[in-house]
């Protein structure tokens, strides 16, 4: 079973070989190397702070990591159950020197992963990265002796202080939101999100929620990256309990999907569009998502006067090109929204609450907030590559062929097209080139990557 070790963290599935899998031989080796370069930064914080999403091997891998971290000298805090964006709040909010995520975030049920976290509680950049995979390989970590063993201590208390977070931003109006007596349907996937979400939409003014799959099980009731596939429960219930929105995340909680009122798909790219638009139309500032996201956000930013920047696939690239323009709201297009106003990283509780005041001030349906922004269809292809294709010449191929249109090489090539473009990044884990393309429609966005394939 697969085990893959990358500049984010280290994920894989339970069981097997040491090296195979994720293994608690690796769980404590990755620990320990990632505790090895928090202490080398000589941060006069020596805690971390650990949650985890509801997986089945969620509390396995918990006790080896705060074990471990204890093992090393440093003091952990566990929150216990815990989304993403409640766990990089928390570091934040206990000055500690990291925190470590456990989660897979959208992998089925037999995954798990450490996702690793800085003094900011934001994700590791490469340079760090690298040194930790460099530390796991040699094993370059030496353990506390007995006096200078690390604490323990659980913190039950954040999923309330995330809610009391999000409640406090400027642009959240609870006011709006009662008023607006909203009927709302929630599917949490069986994690996480069924404590805090329906929680969280109480505290925001709404009374009439209908819950789907909210018990904290981790036996994930479908495919848990909510993609249209995967939700026909919580579209026949928009259609028959005549919700006014639905709302699915995935197990860790760092991406919203949005359903209509019709059982509709608002779309995952138009997640942070919308919200973007309600940001900008209270304040002036420039935006950020990855290469492979809508054009629709530019679209959006542009009528307000301001200016949009791609950002290189990944959070910790978005959250970089971020602070580097400036930008009020940006994100990733798979439903995932970065308020730097709340804190630098993807947030569906944050982006909860300002979608939701948009809807009640904007007086529309969620399918008619969805129908005020321009359409974009997107298609995704893979090219299967041979073992001894040259992929960086493949790519400067592509790149001489559209060099009469805008290329980008930032992070593979994009051509930027009039009304399309396509995207070529080459896989950092498999033998394949991934193919992006965005048109008006989806069969132009689909003949597209067909017609770059073949």
């Amino acid at each position: 079973m697969p085990l893959i070790k990358s500049i984010s963290g280290i994920r894989g599935t339970i069981g097997g070989k040491a090296g195979e899998g994720l293994s608690p031989l690796d769980i404590l080796k990755f620990t320990a190397a990632y505790a090895t370069l928090i202490l080398s930064k000589n941060n006069p914080s020596r805690t971390i702070v650990v949650g985890r999403d509801a997986r089945v091997s969620g509390e396995m891998v918990r006790r080896i990591v705060a074990g471990t971290l204890s093992g090393m000298g440093l003091d952990v805090v566990d929150i216990g159950l815990a989304t993403t964006p409640t766990t990089e709040l928390a570091v934040v909010m206990e000055k500690a020197a990291g925190g470590i995520i456990l989660t897979a975030s959208h992998n089925p049920k037999q995954w798990n992963a450490l996702k690793l976290l800085n003094e900011k509680g934001e994700f590791l950049n490469a340079e760090e990265g690298n040194e930790i995979l460099r530390i796991a390989q040699e094993e370059a970590f030496v353990f506390a002796g007995i006096d200078r063993l690390g604490t323990m201590r659980t913190d039950t208390s954040y999923a309330e202080k995330h809610i009391n977070h999000v409640l406090a931003l400027k642009l959240v109006d609870v006011a709006s939101i009662r008023k607006a007596n909203f009927t709302v349907a929630v599917d949490a996937v069986n994690s996480v999100g069924g404590i805090v979400i329906p929680r969280l939409l109480r505290a925001l003014g709404v009374e009439k929620i209908i819950e789907l799959n909210t018990e904290p099980t981790g036996i994930f009731a479908h495919n848990p990256e909510p993609l249209p596939q995967h939700l026909t429960e919580i579209a026949e219930v928009m259609r028959t309990q005549k919700a006014d929105v639905g709302f699915v995340v995935d197990p860790d909680v760092d991406r919203l999907a949005i359903v209509t009122e019709t059982g509709d798909m608002f779309g995952e790219e138009y997640t942070l569009v919308s919200i973007a638009d309600y940001v900008l139309s209270h304040t002036p500032g420039n935006t950020v998502s990855n290469m492979s996201s809508t054009r629709a956000l530019r679209d959006v930013t542009e009528r307000y006067g301001q200016t949009y920047t791609a950002a290189a696939v990944g959070e910790v690239n978005v959250v970089e090109k971020m602070k580097e323009t400036s930008a009020i709201i940006g994100g990733e297009g798979n439903g995932g929204v970065i308020y730097p106003e709340s804190h630098y990283g993807r947030d569906a509780l944050v982006g909860i609450g300002l979608f939701l005041t948009h809807l009640a001030q904007s007086g529309k349906t969620t399918g008619e907030l969805r129908a005020a922004y321009p359409s974009y269809f997107m298609a995704k292809q893979r090219l299967e590559l041979t073992p001894g294709t040259d992929v960086d010449a493949l790519l400067d191929a592509v790149k001489k062929k559209y060099a009469a249109h805008p290329v980008s090489t930032i992070d593979g090539v994009k051509v930027d097209f009039p009304d399309r473009w396509i995207h070529f990044r080459k896989s950092n884990t498999e033998p394949i080139v991934r193919i992006y393309t965005e048109a008006p429609t989806q069969e132009d966005a689909e003949n597209l990557a067909r017609s770059v394939m073949e």
